[in-house]
């Protein structure tokens, strides 16, 4: 049994998300590579020929100096969603005495003038909606088409591949079935992320319908499924509070879920493991979560570390100095989640940062 499978056994499953809509390929590379050798089981990216291979960059990176294989997971989507859009902005149409709050809300620093929108670095989380005072930004939603699947799946050859899905889209979500089987991948696991938020409103027991909708489409396919309960989703870096949806959701849907693991997702941060206190802990194994996927909150952790070592021309990976202080990052934010011999040990504890750039 493969590390990640046993800590989705075990509940001690981290996955960290680069961001569904994330082309910042720099910043990629380093959070696949210095979160892998901090203990994560997987990286979820875009599925992105572009993005994958410089997953693939920073993945490779840490087998060599540490030994460790997290999957690569690839993020779709089988209709409109939150997590894959970009925001859009022109610049010039923007009064010269705009205090600019879009530039001080984008957390992922994408915004600046009189460039606009940096699109690599857009990964849709909609702030900068509201705070434009003159509704100048709007969204733009990107899609997949459903012909290009096999093929680009085939290519890109991930471990694992994720669907957001939301209510009333279950025959979108068998035409994405349909497509991944049809580029024959041994994928260790398919993962559905869905949240009661996401789509049209309804209660939790709607949405275990839903869930139960998407376990009978699955079931003829081999692939053995990982549910993403998704609290409040694209809010990790928002704030600490964010967490408790995530927990929220999982202590309700626990008892009622398909048979499969519950991860958390959606506002998760470093208070998440501490709020499922004791009713994780003594619930029967099959009710505990299976563990936890961070996005905002992984990426805003080294976010100023990722822009000081750009600009110093050095990947943060590779920076003598700024890549221990990552790691240590990276190390504090999973360690809740992990035993630990998995963040301090070998074969993670063995990497030490290059003496030189």
């Amino acid at each position: 049994m493969s590390e990640p499978e046993t800590a989705l056994r075990r509940g001690t499953w981290v996955k960290v998300i680069a961001g569904a809509s994330n082309e910042d390929l720099p910043a990629i590379a380093d959070l696949c590579a210095l979160f892998a050798v901090a203990g994560a089981d997987a990286l979820d990216v875009a599925a992105d020929p572009a993005v994958v291979a410089a997953a693939r960059r920073g993945l490779d990176w840490a087998r060599v100096r540490s030994g460790v294989r997290p999957w690569l997971m690839v993020s779709l989507s089988d209709g409109e969603d939150l997590h894959f859009r970009k925001a859009g902005l022109e610049p010039s149409r923007c009064p010269a005495g705009c205090p600019r709050p879009c530039e001080r809300v984008c957390p992922a620093l994408a915004i600046s003038f009189p460039a606009g929108v940096d699109a690599n670095r857009c990964y849709g989380c909609g702030r900068c909606l509201p705070a434009c005072p003159h509704g100048l930004i709007e969204a733009r939603s990107t899609s997949l088409p459903a012909a290009s699947l096999p093929g680009l799946l085939s290519g890109l050859r991930p471990d694992a591949v994720e669907i957001h899905t939301a209510a009333g889209r279950g025959e979108a979500f068998s035409e994405r079935l349909v497509g991944i089987a049809a580029a024959g991948l041994p994928l260790r696991r398919l993962s559905v992320s869905c949240g009661p938020g996401s789509g049209r409103p309804q209660g939790i027991e709607a949405f275990v319908g839903e869930l139960w909708d998407r376990h009978r489409r699955l079931r003829p396919y081999p692939w053995p499924v990982i549910w993403q309960l998704d609290g409040r989703p694209m809010s990790g870096d928002v704030g600490d509070g964010m967490a408790r949806a995530a927990v929220t959701l999982w202590q309700a849907l626990r008892r009622h879920a398909p048979p499969g693991p519950l991860q958390l997702a959606g506002g998760t941060g470093p208070h998440s493991h501490a709020l499922l206190g004791g009713a994780a802990a003594t619930a029967p194994r099959r009710h505990r979560p299976a563990g936890v996927a961070f996005g905002g909150s992984a990426r805003s952790l080294l976010q100023p570390l990722l822009l000081e070592a750009h600009r110093s021309g050095v990947p943060l990976r590779d920076h003598p100095r700024l890549s221990m202080e990552a790691l240590a990052r990276a190390r504090s934010l999973l360690r809740p989640w992990k035993p630990a011999a998995a963040l301090e040990g070998a074969p993670a504890g063995s990497w030490s940062a290059p003496a030189h750039c």
